[in-house]
């Protein structure tokens, strides 16, 4: 079993977030996925939590729900990055199901995105960041322009990843600093600050991450326990 799912189960059962938290998504006309921790129209369908509506669901009839899953298996975008993906988790450590689900939640899997606040490209990096983790050659290239590089982003942001989570030890927080900065963790004693925005951040790419390892394991992990010599007990 690999060591990450160990890993995602202590942080899922760390968040401070309600269990009645949701993960909605859809894809669009142009074949890009979005996400959000909300119903944000009615083209959104829930992908992941409980509905107020569940009880009226006919049993196995759920492909509303898993729609996006299976875009994020299956979309030309997602499958061509796969070379990518599998290059950033070998040479860094971290699973490729991580991965998309941050693209996924960042970015759609968009390599052209550009936020306001300057972050780019399928991981949403900002020029800074892009600079603190280049290699000598990624370097020669003004960091705006090689974040437009869907290889290139995204082997920073594993390499940024993989920093971040042998940094502070979990994958909740190391997405928390991500999301909030690494200096807002550290004042909040290395733990999940307490902003609704990071919070929900979080819990969507963890809500998303656990789908896809769901979707890849053998059905025999799925009953997998976790028991950590930290706490003494199960979480």
């Amino acid at each position: 079993m690999r060591r990450h799912v160990c890993a995602l189960a202590v942080a899922l059962a760390a968040l401070p977030i309600a269990a009645g938290a949701q993960l909605w998504g859809y894809v669009d006309g142009a074949g890009v996925a979005h996400v959000a921790s909300t119903q944000v129209d009615s083209r959104y369908h829930l992908v992941m939590g409980e509905s107020t509506a569940s009880a009226l669901r006919v049993p196995g009839k759920t492909d509303g729900a898993r729609g996006l899953i299976t875009w994020l298996e299956f979309a030309p975008e997602v499958k061509s990055l796969q070379p990518v993906l599998r290059e950033a988790a070998r040479l860094h450590g971290v699973d490729i199901e991580l991965l998309k689900a941050v693209i996924a939640v960042e970015s759609g899997f968009n390599p052209r995105v550009v936020s306001p606040r300057g972050a780019i490209g399928l991981m949403q990096l900002t020029p800074e960041t892009a600079d603190r983790y280049a290699t000598r050659a990624e370097a020669k290239r003004p960091a705006a322009e090689r974040l437009l590089d869907p290889r290139i982003n995204v082997l920073t942001g594993a390499r940024m990843l993989a920093d971040l989570t042998r940094r502070f030890g979990r994958i909740d927080v190391a997405l928390a600093a991500w999301n909030a900065g690494e200096g807002t963790v550290r004042k909040h004693g290395g733990g999940m600050p307490p902003i609704a925005e990071t919070q929900a951040h979080v819990h969507l790419v963890l809500e998303l991450y656990w789908a896809l390892l769901q979707n890849n394991l053998p059905r025999g992990a799925h009953q997998l326990q976790v028991h950590t010599a930290a706490s003494g007990s199960a979480p």
